[in-house]
């Protein structure tokens, strides 16, 4: 299987939103509705918005498997506005938003790739900084796939008293 990366544009955000509705099918198949509930984000407006308002403020990427889009990440240059709480980072960052994939393509390292050409970009940049946040709770596996993505955690945060996160950074 090749693995090829390019730049997303308005027209893949159907595609991107199935991606992130195929992975809230794959949780909630294993009763893991903590992260993102039980019903497709394509139907959610926040959603939808959210991941729009990041296109337009980062770069969006999307990796294909053999021409077919698999996994999608944005990179932008902060986190969103719900993590204004935490201390800045003091120095400049790139931050991974949506990092999601059709779980048709799940173990065929297609997120690495995508977190490895995000690690590429910020240092290509003239950034060292890459930080991404994401769900901790369950059995903590998310966090855990981003350390053997090479980031390190760095704070545990809360959002709406209920959905525990964990902020995670990378070295580049």
């Amino acid at each position: 299987m090749e693995i090829a990366i390019r730049e997303g544009t308005p027209d893949d955000i159907p595609v991107i939103l199935g991606m992130l509705d195929s992975s809230v099918e794959w949780l909630a198949a294993q009763g893991r509705t903590g992260q993102w509930g039980s019903k497709p984000l394509s139907e959610n407006p926040k959603t939808v918005e959210s991941v729009t308002r990041y296109m337009e403020e980062g770069v969006t990427y999307i990796a294909e498997a053999d021409g077919v889009p698999a996994a999608t990440l944005t990179l932008t240059d902060a986190p969103g506005a719900y993590l204004a709480h935490l201390p800045s980072p003091g120095e400049p960052e790139r931050y991974i938003h949506w990092l999601a994939s059709d779980r048709r393509f799940k173990g065929r390292g297609v997120g690495g790739a995508l977190l490895a050409h995000a690690a590429e970009e910020t240092r290509a940049a003239g950034v060292a900084l890459l930080r991404v946040d994401c769900y901790a709770g369950d059995d903590g596996g998310l966090v855990a796939y981003y350390e053997a993505n090479g980031f390190t955690p760095t704070q545990a945060f809360t959002v709406n008293d209920t959905w525990p996160g964990r902020l995670l950074e990378r070295r580049v």
